[in-house]
């Protein structure tokens, strides 16, 4: 499958709250979470406003256009924290992919494409939030230097250097 990442901007924000919604890890044999969660400001201010100065995103579209995944790093502070916050001057990641394009290199592309940028952009480091559980998710991030910094209720936060 042939997938392209476009800069993520407002208009996109519909579609990057239903990533963050896809993002929500749930362990075998446990209820969903219910989709108003979103509503929470914990969970709102990952896409609330989105394009503000420190954002960065790409979406993924195959060659119909349709969007099928998204990562974005979003900057928070020490009184708003993400979770997976490291810093104020550290982003924190998001990436969700839909379901039957997960295993076919796009997370790869994603991160590489993050990563990019932040560089580009002048970050020396990026974060994130995952569910130990979450062994694809934890794997992928392993391969590009993510490391163990901490816990955060149930999800362990990571930081890699870019």
């Amino acid at each position: 499958m042939n997938y392209t990442l476009h800069k993520a901007t407002p208009e996109d924000t519909p579609f990057l709250r239903d990533m963050l919604f896809a993002s929500l890890f749930v362990p075998a044999g446990q209820k969903p979470f219910d989709r108003s969660i979103l509503q929470e400001p914990f969970m709102a201010k990952y896409v609330e406003g989105w394009g503000r100065s420190g954002d960065v995103g790409f979406i993924a579209r195959v060659e119909s256009g349709a969007a099928v995944g998204s990562i974005t790093a979003r900057l928070f502070t020490e009184t708003n924290k993400g979770f997976g916050y490291a810093g104020d001057d550290v982003p924190e990641m998001g990436m969700a992919i839909v379901k039957k394009h997960r295993g076919n290199g796009l997370g790869k592309l994603l991160m590489e494409g993050l990563i990019d940028q932040l560089r580009t952009d002048g970050y020396d480091k990026l974060s994130l939030s995952v569910d130990p559980s979450n062994e694809a998710a934890v794997r992928l991030y392993n391969r590009y230097g993510f490391k163990e910094i901490g816990v955060v209720g149930t999800s362990i936060t990571m930081v890699a250097q870019l």
